[in-house]
């Protein structure tokens, strides 16, 4: 029992999750993670651990091996895998990106297959055949074959022209072209000519085509600066650094045509931010990890040139593996509609089997016995029955609408025309209009419960902008002039004054200006000044252009400011830094860069005047700065109210300070930060602890303030999507303060919200879990499940949870595998069954836990979860999938929001500069996240009533043709004649009842799309199922069976004993049928007209076009001369002539027709006027409702001074460039011989890799 006890994840764990890190990468191995050695060893384990100690030496976890400048290397058979039967490929994949479906060859049977699998489709092609059998057909062939064909075209042409898309993007992307050693020398080749072990060049701008390791480059150190934004959704730049022997030795094409490194690494895996491998050349071995590794999808910036080796190609790229399964996605409707059509298939084969049956009955009773009946054949009338079973399954086959799936997908294409169409949906500033990239799932839109957003590019900018900041005390950045006075318009601060700014800072308040032009307070001054040199960005200079690159946007913003107000950073070398200071250079020596880093939270640097006095200055997070202050700094209060207003204004904020060092001072301290900096174990620990000693007694100088900027519209859009019931879930890898400081700033937050975090969660669900592990037992099964809430009912709680909390709660942490070797010898059966048992149960589990968990996260009106993997984001959509059986969306703007859009229901890709792999994995995309409210509250709302009310009526008009057929077997002796004309069956749902229809699934409305953004209420229509679900579809089918009642059984009254006016009788079968056809055409063509809400030219003129239609072709088909010329296919001769000219027959038309449609009118009215929808109140009230003032955002009110929150601090969540600088790999110099380089070891690499 202690063994199973042992092996089940508990609660309490010995280490609480960090929220400052992203947990354990997706694929990582359980072997790189820690746990406790057991005590004891069984003793046939120690003798197994011993006799594979004996062995060679193997990494499980190196398997994938590349030589470079080798391709045969990769074709020897241990590198091969059988594909099918003997066919073997090699298990390293080409460059060629594949994602279309369909070639030249395969296009026709494999489109014909995949449309027969299809059972509408697969039934009539079935129902074709039984045609062509003589005994058994009572239809002409071509009722089937024509509506067949337009089915299987429509679609065919639909899918070949998705698919030629699909291969000239393909197409696009595998022809870009890079230099690769061929013959020993670069060569142009396209990316789908790439291999494993090749050896390529890349230039500035140059898209990476395939996972490589940096070899050289043009820049010191071989240093290469790269843009991630297709993977991370972030523009500011990182740099990779190749090992020091192939900067070395690497930079000319004749040594990389003879590189012949060897690398044993990892096996293609997910892992975006982690790497391990080994290089092994010229007898010495290098170790290697991500820094070294330039991925697929990213670009080459600010670096001439580079040269690397392709270590992972095509879909074994970790973008690709990050891309997550295509999953082939269907709407609730289309499950719903495929079950309703099964239902149709049971209700015909019952009824085609009791029409059966009444025709044996009859045969037996009346046929046997009538002589004018006999047709020459003597088959029993259990024969004659069987074979009217398969007539009536041909006659009643209209039941199966053939027609319903192909006017679905005109109704989806037109629709997603209407979404890219749309204007209002259109950013101009980057001609980006919105686009449906699949035409599949326009009325799931309108059905959306919870919406999953990523943070970066997709709610922000990812743009910081200055925006205010306290000095001294005193707070500047308002709109006020160089006087002091307050103006709500004041034209912005003209910076032409200095010769550094850039012109893109917008700054009101010009008594800053003043302030430091006129140095009257030295602080103001000293603040900027500190901007300028505090910080770890590298500069570019161009022309006497600036060009800054800083390892965040937050730290780039900060110096970027510092420049505009004088203080502009200008150049650095290893121990340098060089500042202009209001048109006055002067350079600082640097002593040393005490870096940020997620524990710490702030950053300092220590310099020494050209004076000689020794300065060390500061930036952090209030919470660590306000700890390390002086006792006397006076300006303490004022600052803290300050920082409580820019967190009220939900700005990102830093605090500043500075210190004086005696010489003496720094002389002691920095004989231990050199010995700290050399330590061969706990480095950063030790440095930790050094940094303490000398960042303390400090004094504040003031604090700065960044708007990370939203974008337009995304409070309104997110109170908006609120209001229509929609949730809104973050998912975003940034660090919590600054998701939590999103939160509020979007308004998904407000100050009245209680925030519960991971602590608290975890404490709530560990006693859920606990109650119901009491309550089960072997009753547990019988006893009914009570949803119990966690929380009180009344007040707004929000949830914010990390990535590590997520596994601790969700039972996701992985523990590592015991080293003890597994038994050899097979296990029992009793041990296998315990072994059963107990997975059983840790299943059981964690399914109870992430239910708990979803319950209580759905009880919350937001849910913010940071630091989250890109597989944790696709974790929690699926969650709340399967746990709430909710629509979901979810939208993002970065590779490492792929696997997220895949997952929900509907994905969607922000459009922006992050580039386009969210967009390309998307179902739509769009510029702005604001676009958004347009796309789910219009044209989802629209789409979904559109469909809604096109099946509704498809399944009444098709019942309402079909059962006449029915009804007309009572007085035929069930012999499965046809109520109707041959080609009017052909026709009826092609021609004669299809546009109105289609018109109606296209363009109707029930309100406008201002209407519509201005009652969001209206959306849970959708959400709440109410416009087509079985209760609708039976009601459907009532009416369909009602009308079909009417339409035969009062033109049968009417033809019962009656005489025409010219004496003669118009009761024949052909005038019976005409007569039931037209009353039918206009009876369904009148109803759609009752249905459309929305009028137009183009409605009215399809419905009184189609009831035209009919009589011209009718007539058309009934006449002489066209029976001369076929007289087999047109047998109705002069029918329509002769009947249609007697009164009596259009009053039977009339009353028929007013039947059918009175009682529908007078329900509505009723249902209307006594029970109105909300939809039917806005309409009736809709003139009024357009005069009115239209929504506005609320005012936020701002309390000075009371914010219970912390502002998030303006820091990267990595470290900066520090290390880089310090130690002059940055910066240009003569290099050392290879030799030199080799004969020093590893150590060197060693060193590297630690920092």
């Amino acid at each position: 029992m202690n063994t199973e006890r042992d092996s089940e994840t508990t609660f309490e764990e010995d280490s609480q999750p960090n929220d400052e890190v992203v947990p354990y990468s997706d694929d990582e191995t359980e072997d790189e993670l820690e746990d406790q050695e057991p005590a004891v060893e069984p003793e046939q384990n120690r003798v197994n651990r011993e006799a594979e100690e004996n062995r060679e030496p193997f990494r499980k976890d190196c398997t994938w091996q590349v030589k470079a400048n080798d391709r045969n290397f990769h074709e020897q058979p241990q590198f091969m895998n059988t594909k099918f039967l003997c066919i073997k490929e090699s298990k390293y994949a080409n460059n060629a990106i594949k994602t279309y479906k369909y070639n030249a060859l395969t296009f026709l049977p494999m489109n014909l297959f995949e449309q027969f699998k299809r059972a509408a489709n697969f039934y009539f092609l079935v129902l074709l055949i039984l045609q062509a059998i003589p005994q058994i057909t009572t239809l002409a062939w071509y009722t089937t074959l024509v509506p067949l064909l337009v089915v299987l075209g429509i679609t065919a042409i639909k899918d070949l022209v998705d698919d030629v898309a699909r291969h000239k993007m393909d197409n696009e992307i595998n022809n870009r072209t890079c230099e690769v050693i061929k013959d020993g020398r670069f060569k142009i080749a396209k990316w789908k000519e790439i291999q494993v072990g090749d050896v390529i060049r890349l230039k500035k701008n140059d898209f990476i085509p395939a996972d490589i390791l940096l070899l050289s480059s043009s820049e010191p150190n071989s240093l290469c600066y790269v843009e991630t934004a297709e993977l991370d959704g972030e523009t500011n730049l990182k740099f990779k650094m190749a090992l020091e022997a192939t900067h070395q030795y690497l930079q000319n094409e004749n040594s990389l045509a003879t590189f012949d490194g060897f690398i044993e690494c990892e096996e293609p895996n997910n892992r975006l931010d982690k790497f391990t491998g080994t290089l092994f050349w010229r007898k010495t071995s290098f170790p290697l990890d991500a820094d070294k590794i330039l991925l697929r999808g990213c670009v080459i910036r600010n670096t001439d040139f580079c040269h690397g080796l392709v270590i992972f190609a095509g879909a074994d790229t970790k973008i690709m593996k990050n891309s997550g399964k295509t999953r082939f996605k269907r709407t609730k409707i289309d499950y719903l509609m495929n079950y309703m059509v099964y239902t149709i298939f049971v209700v015909l084969i019952l009824l085609s089997a009791g029409l059966a049956i009444g025709h044996a009955y009859w045969e037996a009773q009346v046929g046997n016995f009538s002589w004018y009946l006999y047709d020459g054949e003597d088959a029993t009338p259990s024969y004659r029955g069987f074979l009217n079973f398969w007539g009536y399954i041909i006659v009643l086959n209209t039941l199966v609408p053939i027609s319903l799936y192909v006017s679905v997908e005109v109704i989806r294409l037109g629709q997603s025309y209407f979404i890219n169409w749309d204007l209002q949906m259109y950013y101009p500033e980057k001609d980006t209009p919105a686009k449906a990239r699949t035409t599949t799932l326009n009325e799931q839109l309108g059905q959306i419960h919870y919406v999953f957003s990523d943070k970066t590019g997709t709610l922000t900018q990812n743009i910081m902008t200055f925006k205010k900041c306290c000095i001294n005390g005193q707070i500047y950045g308002d709109h006020r002039d160089a006087s002091q006075h307050n103006h709500s318009k004041i034209e912005q601060v003209d910076f032409s004054w200095n010769m550094y700014a850039d012109g893109k800072l917008a700054f009101y308040d010009h008594y800053l200006i003043e302030q430091i032009q006129s140095g009257k307070e030295p602080e103001v001054r000293q603040f900027f000044f500190l901007l300028a040199v505090c910080h770890t960005v590298m500069v570019d200079r161009f022309d006497s252009q600036l060009n800054y690159q800083a390892a965040s946007p937050d730290e780039g913003a900060l110096v970027n400011a510092a420049r505009n107000f004088g203080f502009a950073f200008l150049a650095r070398t290893q121990n340098t830094i060089t500042i202009s200071e209001l048109g006055t250079e002067r350079t600082y020596n640097v002593l040393a860069i005490l870096d940020f880093n997620s524990d710490r939270k702030r950053m300092s640097i220590i310099v020494r005047t050209p004076e000689g006095n020794i300065k060390l200055y500061c930036k952090g997070a209030d919470t660590v700065i306000y700890e390390r202050l002086h006792r006397m700094n006076p300006t303490k209060q004022e600052t803290q109210d300050a920082l409580d207003i820019f967190a009220s204004e939900t700005l990102r904020t830093l605090c500043l300070c500075y210190k004086e060092i005696e010489e003496k001072e720094f002389e002691e301290w920095n004989k231990k930060f050199m010995a700290a900096s050399i330590a061969s174990s706990n480095r950063d620990e030790a440095l930790d602890k050094v940094y303490e000693e000398i960042e303390k007694d400090l004094i504040l100088l003031g604090a700065t303030a960044i708007e990370d900027k939203l974008q337009d519209g995304v409070p309104e859009t997110i109170s908006k999507l609120a209001k229509a019931d929609i949730k809104i879930w973050v998912l975003t890898g940034d660090k919590k303060e600054t998701a939590e400081n999103i939160g509020f700033a979007c308004e998904l937050l407000t100050e009245d919200t209680t925030i519960c975090y991971g602590e608290d969660i975890n404490a709530l669900l560990h006693t859920r879990m606990e109650n119901q592990r009491n309550r089960g037992g072997v009753y547990a099964k019988f006893v009914p499940q009570v949803h119990e809430p966690f929380f009180p009912s009344g007040g707004n709680r929000a949830l914010i949870i990390t990535g590590s909390w997520l596994n601790e709660i969700l039972l996701e942490k992985k523990t590592k595998k015991s080293n003890i070797l597994k038994l050899k010898f097979p296990r029992t059966e009793e041990e296998r069954r315990m072994r059963t048992q107990s997975k059983r149960r840790l299943e059981a589990k964690k399914e109870q836990q992430q239910q708990n968990f979803v319950d209580l996260a759905c009880e919350c009106s937001a849910v913010i979860c940071c630091r989250v993997t890109p597989k944790q984001k696709a974790m929690v959509v699926d969650l709340v999938k399967r746990y709430k059986k909710a629509i979901t969306l979810a939208i993002g703007d970065g590779a490492n929001d792929v696997n997220m859009i895949k997952t929900a229901h509907i994905g969607v890709g922000i459009s922006g500069q992050e580039g386009m792999q969210a967009v390309m994995s998307s179902d739509y995309s769009f510029a702005q996240f604001r676009y958004l409210q347009r796309l789910l509250l219009v044209h989802g709302r629209w789409s979904y009533i559109r469909m809604c009310k096109f099946l509704r009526y498809f399944f009444y008009k098709n019942f309402a043709f079909t059962l006449v057929h029915f009804w007309y077997s009572f007085f035929n002796g069930y012999s499965a004649q046809t109520a109707y004309e041959d080609w009017f069956i052909t026709l009826y749902n092609v021609l004669y009842s299809s546009l109105p229809v289609l018109l109606m699934g296209l363009l109707d409305q029930d309100v406008s799309d201002k209407l519509s953004l201005r009652f969001p209420g209206l959306y849970v229509v959708g959400q709440r199922d109410l416009l087509f679900n079985y209760r609708r579809f039976f009601v459907s089918l009532l009416h369909g069976i009602l009308t079909s009642m009417i339409l035969f059984f009062i033109p049968f009254g009417a033809y019962l004993q009656t005489v025409g006016q010219d004496g003669e009788a118009p009761s024949d079968y052909q005038s019976f049928a005409v007569t039931i056809a037209s009353a039918l055409i206009i009876t369904v063509n009148f109803q759609i007209g009752l249905d459309t809400s929305y009028w137009t030219f183009v409605n009215a003129f399809s419905i009184f076009g189609s009831i035209a239609l009919y009589f011209g072709i009718m007539f058309d088909f009934h006449s002489a001369g066209i029976h001369v010329l076929f007289p087999s296919a047109f047998q109705f001769t002069g029918t329509a002539s002769n009947a249609l000219r007697q009164p009596y027959i259009w009053l039977t038309i009339i009353l028929t027709v007013a039947v059918c449609l009175l009682p529908v009118v007078a329900v509505r009215f009723l249902s209307m006027t006594i029970w109105p929808s909300e939809s039917d109140k806005i309409q009736k009230h809709r003139k009024r409702l357009k005069a009115e003032e239209q929504w506005q955002r609320r005012q936020q009110v701002l309390r000075r001074g009371v914010s219970t929150r912390r502002s998030a601090y303006a820091f990267s969540h990595q470290r900066g460039y520090a290390d880089l600088i310090s130690s002059g790999r940055s910066i240009r110099k003569k290099r050392s011989p290879l030799d030199a380089v080799i004969a020093d070891g590893t150590a060197e690499y060693r060193r590297t890799v630690e920092s």
